[in-house]
């Protein structure tokens, strides 16, 4: 004998009082972030939010702008969301920053080669230095990997002067250019030389994107 059709009444039904927000806020998070793979980046979003922990979402929606026949999906805003998630330590556990990498829809194999640009242990990565690998690739030269860098980095409102501390900057810089086997050590120390002067006539010490521009047509 079949079992009779339980009949409920919206007085019998609890809906948690905390429910419709939550699930507001997802759905904004979820179409700002646009995730390759939802099912994945939910798992992220609702494991950072159980722990009070930064959540893997965007500021805005990103306009795609690869141009390459196989894009990784790499985005500054998806670096910055990693830098939210990661800049409270100077050093990150490679496996935790994998796994953020994952929750983000990212490519694992791209991960594993912003990796192998950097002589680190198996198990900690210096987080600026992992920034400033992730802006190197998203492509072009050290001047776009550099202002990537002050965008992702600045306190100023988007489309502002993009300002950070010199010594910030100079420390990215030089760790990038090191990489780059055409570029000359001197070139970069007059470089920097040549912004330290600027930085240091001001009294906040900071440096924006038109004064790194300007200094490079100087030298």
């Amino acid at each position: 004998m079949p079992l009779p059709d339980t009949m409920f009444c919206a007085q019998q039904i609890h809906i948690p009082p905390e429910l419709p927000d939550i699930l507001k806020q997802f759905t904004k998070a979820a179409i700002r972030t646009q995730p390759v793979d939802v099912l994945q980046w939910s798992a992220g979003y609702f494991s950072a939010l159980s722990r009070g922990d930064p959540l893997p979402v965007k500021d805005r929606i990103e306009m795609p702008v690869a141009t390459q026949k196989n894009d990784t999906g790499l985005t500054q805003g998806l670096l910055k969301v990693l830098h939210k998630q990661c800049s409270h330590k100077k050093f990150v556990d490679v496996s935790d920053l994998e796994k953020k990498w994952k929750n983000l829809c990212l490519p694992v194999e791209k991960f594993r080669d912003i990796l192998e640009l950097d002589s680190c242990d198996n198990d900690k990565i210096e987080w600026i230095k992992f920034l400033a690998l992730g802006c190197s690739a998203l492509g072009g030269s050290l001047n776009t990997a550099m202002k990537h860098v002050c965008e992702i980095l600045t306190a100023d409102p988007e489309g502002g002067p993009a300002r950070i501390p010199f010594d910030t900057f100079a420390t990215i810089y030089q760790y990038l250019s090191e990489l780059d086997p055409e570029l000359p050590a001197s070139e970069t120390e007059t470089y920097l030389a040549t912004l330290r002067e600027k930085s240091e006539s001001r009294k906040n010490g900071m440096i924006g994107l038109s004064d790194f521009y300007v200094a490079k047509k100087t030298i």
